[in-house]
């Protein structure tokens, strides 16, 4: 077990459009790995300094030499990451700041040269790393999930038919997972940029005064990389299992500062929330070491969606890091405070990582206890009709544990009352409804595992044809013959294209105009959008083509 503090860096961006307008000054100043803020209403006051892992400048251009570019992030803290998943450890990097203060940017970026941000360079550099791999008892598998934590509510960026909030639930052995989140084979980067990409024009995205495309939502990208070796000596299978969180959280705000007002300001107080919640959680976790305090002390995971997802990354089986985004303007002067107070306390965690080297034997034999358990509970109170057939699941389980790639188990980081959820308890008696739903639930993740790497493979290409097609059925269009991903812009064919400020979110959807009326709106119409003041018969396109040819719209 390998015990280690959360690496935190800082990083602060440049003047927005907002700040030049209101002839912001420069509160921050960086020096090696120190921050100091002034603050502006009491200048003759020592600036106030904290002390982090890194402190990155990026307020400047290019040409500063202490400017930071998107690729020394990467290398500092991305690679890093990288590498310790390579190990076998689980990792997380997470960004957290005011809105607008450059959380996508560090963690997306934008689809330019070098200025991708860590998720993309991450994501190529371990296919680049597997790519070189010349050992030939040695192979690796890739899945990813990609979904956003909205109003407290878990939706999925990559499966089209997910519409509605997915189910969180916690298992006794999994621990707290989403139900039903899909998770993508890929075999190469093309395969996980299309998903970002997919995935990225999703998110929830509204406007605020302080940034005009602000996320609206905490996205969790979630990369499951296992590697497979085979040893020659002892006819063995064994595996290195590792999960790779990486996190855009929403922007903290303030209403008067946002702007926010009816929908905008319940999506906000949800926001501020989950963030309040994190904070909590990170500042009970700080105490834990500087006090020296009981574990089994309460820290309340469970007051907010974001926490209890994302338990064991704070303090539990992970390494991670978080990046603080900051504002350098004096109007911002209060938020970007909070912020590296936020930061400071998060480098006082210290989180348990263990390498997750082969646990499927492990994981298999424990969920075969807690569905032999459930069984007899229920014979033990006459309810054996209740109980689902699983010989078959059964039998391939043992066979299956060393061919494919789990969620290695989750180390319980609180023994508080309500997360002794163990599978033996005595003290803990369930009811038969609850028995039948837990039997039901641990026979389905059984039923996962085994699926075969050739399976996921096809039921991901069958994801990504239902995605193309809905996108047909909504008039929006892949390409002309619908068989790549990517925008085909026709010179000759009238079509329509969405236009955002943030360029990952612009010219992403293509509305072809068709010979003849083209209907737009919400219902029985062509091209259906949705939006609050779309209207059920919107607007009518005609499109006629005159006798040279040459197309008239109308």
């Amino acid at each position: 077990m390998a015990s280690s503090s959360v690496k935190v860096a800082v990083r602060v961006r440049p003047f927005n459009n907002r700040e030049t307008n209101c002839g912001a000054k420069c509160v921050i100043q960086m020096q090696d790995k120190s921050t100091c803020i002034a603050n502006p209403k009491q200048p003759k006051d020592t600036p106030k300094s904290f002390t982090f892992d890194y402190s990155y400048w990026s307020h400047s251009t290019e040409e500063d030499p202490s400017f930071t570019s998107q690729r020394q992030v990467y290398l500092d803290i991305g690679e890093e990451m990288l590498l310790h998943a390579f190990e076998g450890y689980n990792v997380c990097i997470f960004a957290y700041g005011q809105t607008g203060a450059g959380k996508s940017y560090t963690m997306m970026g934008k689809q330019e040269p070098n200025q991708q941000g860590i998720i993309p360079q991450l994501c190529e550099d371990l296919f680049r790393r597997t790519a070189e791999n010349t050992d030939p008892d040695l192979s690796f598998s890739v899945e990813v999930s990609y979904m956003e934590i909205y109003c407290e509510r878990v939706r999925d960026l990559l499966n089209p038919k997910c519409r509605g909030p997915l189910r969180v639930r916690e298992h006794p052995i999994m621990g707290p997972y989403v139900e039903d989140l899909s998770k993508m084979a890929v075999t190469d980067y093309s395969d996980i940029a299309d998903l970002m990409d997919c995935g990225n024009k999703a998110r929830t995205v509204a406007a605020t005064n302080m940034n005009e495309t602000s996320s609206r939502s905490h996205a969790v990208f979630t990369i499951l990389f296992t590697q497979h070796r085979h040893d020659q000596m002892t006819n063995l299978d064994t595996e290195k299992v590792s999960k790779i969180s990486l996190v855009d959280l929403a922007g903290s705000e303030r209403a008067d500062s946002s702007g926010a007002k009816g929908m905008r300001l319940k999506e906000g107080a949800n926001i501020n929330k989950s963030l309040t919640t994190l904070g909590k959680v990170i500042s009970a976790l700080a105490d834990m070491q500087s006090t020296k305090k009981r574990k089994s002390d309460f820290i309340p995971y469970r007051d907010s969606v974001l926490t209890w997802l994302l338990r064991e990354n704070l303090g539990g089986n992970s390494r991670t890091a978080m990046i603080a985004a900051l504002s350098p303007a004096d109007i911002n002067y209060e938020e970007t405070l909070s912020t590296l107070r936020y930061a400071d306390r998060a480098k006082q965690i210290r989180c348990n990582a263990v390498i997750n080297e082969d646990p499927n034997a492990r994981l298999v034999r424990e969920l075969k206890e807690e569905v032999k358990r459930l069984k007899e509970l229920l014979l033990s109170q006459g309810l054996s009709e209740l109980i689902i057939a699983t010989g078959k699941t059964n039998t391939q389980c043992v066979n299956c544990v060393s061919q494919h790639p789990l969620l290695p188990e989750p180390q319980i980081v609180s023994d508080t009352p309500m997360e002794d959820l163990g599978p033996s308890s005595p003290k803990n008696p369930i009811s038969k409804e609850e028995a039948v739903e837990r039997l039901k639930e641990t026979e389905k993740i059984i039923a996962e595992m085994n699926e075969t790497w050739e399976e996921k493979l096809h039921k991901t290409e069958a994801i990504r044809q239902e995605r193309e097609s809905l996108l047909a059925e909504m008039g929006v269009s892949i390409r002309e013959d619908g068989g790549t991903v990517g925008v085909f812009s026709p010179k000759k064919t009238p079509h329509l294209v969405n236009l955002n400020e943030d360029p990952l979110m612009s010219e992403c959807l293509l509305y072809y105009i068709k010979d003849g009326i083209t209907r737009v709106g919400q219902e029985d119409v062509d091209i259906r959008l949705s939006g609050q003041f779309i209207k059920e018969l919107h607007c009518v396109f005609c499109s006629e083509v005159e006798d040279n040819g040459e197309g008239e719209k109308n």
